[in-house]
């Protein structure tokens, strides 16, 4: 691993984010792709970018390779892993971004089915004849 370049592993949900801050001009390429390109909504796009406008951190390309789950677990996995690459490249910010919540992941998945029933928890419909 070269010495100015940091790597992290995001999660949310069923997505994974393999993150790698390199130094650059401030370009974020997921899955080889602009960001402006992957993600369509603004808020997805705002929540890649949160710990970078928090800690007001520049000079890093950040280069993700994403996958599972949807657009919005991908952009929760993606903010995770930028957090915890920001924590290896400088641990001064660590404080800032566990105050924010960006460090925690988030443990909410998808709840099994259980059997008896139409989902989690989605009983069958009730017939009174």
């Amino acid at each position: 691993m070269a010495n100015n370049e940091f790597n992290a592993v995001g999660r949310r949900k069923s997505a994974v984010a393999r993150v790698r801050l390199v130094a650059g001009e401030g370009k974020i390429i997921i899955n080889k792709r602009d960001i402006d390109d992957y993600f369509g909504l603004e808020t997805l796009k705002m929540t890649v970018r949160q710990p970078l406008t928090l800690t007001g951190v520049t000079g890093f390309d950040v280069m993700v390779n994403v996958d599972g789950g949807g657009l919005t677990g991908q952009a929760g996995a993606i903010r995770h892993g930028i957090s915890r690459a920001l924590c290896v490249a400088n641990p001064e910010l660590r404080d800032q971004l566990k105050k924010a919540g960006f460090i925690t992941r988030d443990p909410r998945m998808k709840e099994r089915k259980k059997y008896g029933l139409k989902a989690a928890r989605r009983a069958p419909q009730f017939s009174k004849r």
